[in-house]
This record gives C-alpha cells, sequence and structure tokens, in this order.
C-alpha cells in the first residue's frame, strides 16, 4: 500500500511538471508569436515612415527648384503673372485668384470735406474723395460712395455707413444702425455701440470691435480675394497695423516672446547676408514692441508634425520656461509634405499624423508653459503649395491645415493669428512675389517687415482687448 501511494505520488508531481511545462511551452509560444507580430508591425511601420520619409525630401528638394524658378520670373512681371494664372487655373487649386482689372474708382461731388467741426443732419454724405477732420459725422441719413471717411473724431448716430472704399483712422465708428458694404474698416481706435458690422471687405487694425449687435467681421480668403488683390489687401491691413503700434500705450519692455517655427521665421533665406536674423520677424518684433528679448526657434524646413524634420511638437520644450508669449507659426512645410494618411482626423488624433501631433503640441504648451500666452498663426497662402500639388495629387489643399489650426486652438483657448484668411502677403498674387516674396515663400527685407508689424499689431489688440475686460 504504502508503494502504491509513494508510486501516485511520483505521478502527481510528473503530470503536475509536465502541465506546467506544456504550459509554459504554449505561454512560450503565444509569447513568441506576440513579439513576431508585435516586431514585424514596428518594422512595418518604420517601413512606411522611412518611405513617406523619402517621398516628402524629394517634394522638399522639388520646392527649393521651384523656389530658384519663382525667383527668376520675379524679372519678369508680366511672365510672373501667366505663370500664376496658369497654376490657379488647374482644377486642383483651391480657389480662383480673382485680379482687379478696374482702372480706379468713379466720384463725384466734392474731392474733399475736411476741416468743419461737424458734418450733420444730411440725407446723404456721398461721392466725395475724402471725409475728414471733422469733429463729428453724425446724423446723417446715409454716409456712403466716398473714397475715404478717416481722421474724424467721431462717425456716429448714423443710419447706415455702406459703400465707402475706406473707413479708416477715425477715433470712434459708433452708434450707428449700420456699418457694411464698406472695402475697408480699418485702424480706427474704437468699432462699437453699432447695430450691424458685417459685410465688409475688411474689417481689421481697429484697436476695439465690441459692442456690435452683429459682428460678422470674420470673412474667409476666397471673400476676401473677391474684393481686394494681396497687394491692395497688404498695404491697407499695413497701414492700419502701423497706426496701431504708433498709437499703443500697451507695455511690453518686461516681456519676453519665444517664436516657434520654421524657416519663415528664421529668415534662412537671408543667411547669405551678414547677421541676417536681424531681419528675421522676431528681431522686428522684439523692436517694434520694446521687448525685453524675443527668443527665434525657428528652424528652416520644419514641420510641425514628425512626417519630416525637426518637427515642433518634438522640439518645443526648447522654449524657455521664462517666456510671457509664446506664438507658433507652422504648416508650411505640412503642406508640402502629407496625404490624407498623414493628415489624420480631428477625431483620432493620432500620433505621427497632422492633427495628432498639432493636438499633442497644445496640450503641451498648454501643460508646460501655463503662464504663458500662447499664439497660433495660420500659415501665409503661397503659390508654391498649388504648384506642388500640380505635380502630387496626393497633397491637400491648404486650407485643411489652416482650419485645424483653427479649431484646436480654438479648443484650447489660445489667441489666434490667422494670416491664411487675412488675404496678406499671399503669393497667388504675383505684385506680391515681386515685392516682398521673390521665392513665392519667403520674404524680403520689407516682406518681414510688415509680417512683424503684422503680429505687433496683433499682439497689442489682444492685449487692449484684455485690458478692457478687466483681464
Amino acid at each position: 500500500m504504502k508503494n502504491m501511494k509513494r508510486i501516485n505520488e511520483i505521478l502527481a508531481i510528473v503530470i503536475l511538471v509536465l502541465t506546467a511545462v506544456l504550459v509554459a511551452a504554449v505561454g512560450l509560444r503565444a509569447y513568441y508569436v506576440y513579439d513576431t507580430n508585435r516586431r514585424l508591425l514596428k518594422e512595418q511601420e518604420e517601413a512606411e515612415r522611412a518611405r513617406v520619409y523619402a517621398r516628402n525630401e524629394k517634394a522638399q528638394n522639388r520646392v527649393l527648384e521651384m523656389e530658384e524658378e519663382i525667383r527668376q520670373l520675379t524679372e519678369d512681371r508680366e511672365s510672373l503673372k501667366r505663370f500664376i494664372s496658369e497654376i490657379q487655373s488647374e482644377e486642383f487649386a483651391e480657389s480662383s485668384y480673382a485680379y482687379d482689372a478696374a482702372d480706379g474708382d468713379t466720384v463725384s461731388g466734392d474731392e474733399a470735406a475736411p476741416g468743419d467741426g461737424t458734418v450733420s443732419g444730411n440725407d446723404t454724405v456721398s461721392g466725395n474723395d475724402t471725409v475728414s477732420g471733422n469733429d463729428t459725422v453724425s446724423g446723417n441719413d446715409t454716409v456712403s460712395g466716398n473714397d475715404t471717411v478717416s481722421g474724424n473724431d467721431t462717425v456716429s448716430g448714423n443710419d447706415t455707413v455702406s459703400g465707402n472704399d475706406t473707413v479708416s483712422g477715425n477715433d470712434t465708428v459708433s452708434g450707428n444702425d449700420t456699418v457694411s458694404g464698406n472695402d475697408t474698416v480699418s485702424g480706427n481706435d474704437t468699432v462699437s455701440g453699432n447695430d450691424t458690422v458685417s459685410g465688409n471687405g475688411t474689417v481689421s487694425g481697429n484697436i476695439t470691435v465690441s459692442g456690435n449687435d452683429s459682428d460678422l467681421a470674420y470673412v474667409t480668403l476666397a471673400q476676401r480675394r473677391q474684393l481686394h488683390t494681396s497687394a491692395e489687401e497688404t498695404l491697407s491691413v499695413n497701414q492700419a497695423d502701423k497706426h496701431i503700434i504708433e498709437t499703443s500705450q500697451i507695455d511690453f519692455s518686461g516681456m519676453k516672446i519665444a517664436c516657434l517655427g520654421d524657416s519663415i521665421t528664421a529668415a534662412t533665406n537671408l543667411e547669405s547676408e551678414e547677421d541676417y536674423q536681424q531681419y528675421a520677424y522676431p528681431a522686428r518684433l522684439k523692436e517694434l514692441l520694446g521687448a525685453e528679448e524675443v527668443y527665434n526657434l525657428g528652424i528652416g524646413g520644419s514641420s510641425i508634425g514628425r512626417y519630416w524634420s525637426d518637427a515642433f511638437v518634438e522640439r518645443y520644450r526648447e522654449i524657455p520656461q521664462d517666456a510671457d508669449i509664446i506664438i507658433v507659426m507652422g504648416g508650411t512645410n505640412d503642406g508640402f509634405c502629407v496625404s490624407d494618411q498623414e493628415f489624420g482626423s480631428l477625431e483620432e488624433r493620432a500620433p505621427h499624423t497632422f492633427c495628432g501631433d498639432l493636438d499633442e503640441l497644445m496640450r503641451g504648451l498648454r501643460d508646460h508653459y501655463p503662464d504663458a500666452r500662447v499664439f497660433f498663426a495660420t500659415p501665409l497662402p503661397n503659390i508654391l503649395h498649388d504648384y506642388l500639388r500640380k505635380e502630387n495629387d496626393y497633397l491637400l489643399p491648404q486650407q485643411n491645415f489652416a482650419d485645424v489650426i483653427l479649431t484646436l486652438a480654438d479648443e484650447y483657448g489660445f489667441g489666434i493669428i490667422d494670416l491664411y484668411n487675412s488675404n496678406i502677403l499671399d503669393s497667388h498674387d504675383a505684385d506680391i512675389v515681386a515685392d516682398y516674396l521673390p521665392d513665392g515663400v519667403h520674404a524680403n527685407h520689407e516682406g518681414y517687415q510688415i509680417l512683424a508689424e503684422h503680429f505687433a499689431a496683433e499682439l497689442i489688440r489682444y492685449y487692449g482687448e484684455m485690458l478692457s475686460d478687466g483681464r
């Protein structure tokens, strides 16, 4: 009996050992299969990223060739116009670019109605070249059809202020039933208390636009292009920006600003010039605002997402911790790289996609720089993007990138500087290329100055609104 019991115990132990060995073997096999699949998946992902990177490298090299082509075309403005028109006529183009063929405005009435203390009580004030220099332009049924309504202390109490080329440089435009249908409403200290501010070509460069019953100041790029060429809009907005800078009461002297960006921030196209970064927009911004410090964190060729070099999402922690203001301007190189697969979606926000990496970048800035004011700038529209899309049909419209930047920046509560929809420095306009963007995407000295002045004016406007709101 004892021997049988001993044999049974040994058999039980053997069975347990065999079972353990079998379980271990099954487990090892399962792990081997899992590890093999994981390794294969990783290898496939790495191979796909290498393929995408190689494709993007080819595209970026082509962009450099295109920049040289554009640079040569600037020597003959008419040839440049024809070249841009041909690109824009292709089906892939985002929207048509309408050049203003009008030779000039047709005007009637007095050449000027300046200098009077009051222009009021009239049924119509129209057909004048200029209505300016008055203490008050008010109580009129209509102030319309004038080339310029500017330089007045107050434009208020009128039923309609509409149909004028420019309503700008006034201390106050307020208390009117309607301010609409004007080409430009800009450079005024205050545009407020009106029932409606809508349907104007440009509502920009005003220190305050508030208290209006209907404030429809947002206009898309396509809408702006139907009203003005980019050259016209750039000059108008720049004039308003300069007015804001000149009259600013905001003190930036103790502030440090960090500018995260690509070659447009770094001004790498000027690197053959001695001390070239003095012309980059961050250096000009420091001078315009009188800021304590402006850090230039621009790297030529860099993208927001991880599908190309020096991705913003992987280097934003280089921003100094003491930055009071952070400006992020990117998306141009992303547009030269990204297909639907790398673009991703706002629903998924996967890593290694534009949507996912941009979301991660914004989340990181919010978490790691909680005391800084963060601003995101949409990319400037550029003809090279359309030119490259003509050869690579996997590329997406530039507007897609601008829209995601606007959506996520609003979601995170960041400031927005919407360059894309502003219609300024848009190289779909041959005059912009010839005068400010000689390779179709990078600025010359004057172009970077205009960009810096626009950023400065936007920051002044933002902080001015904060003060008026008591924040």
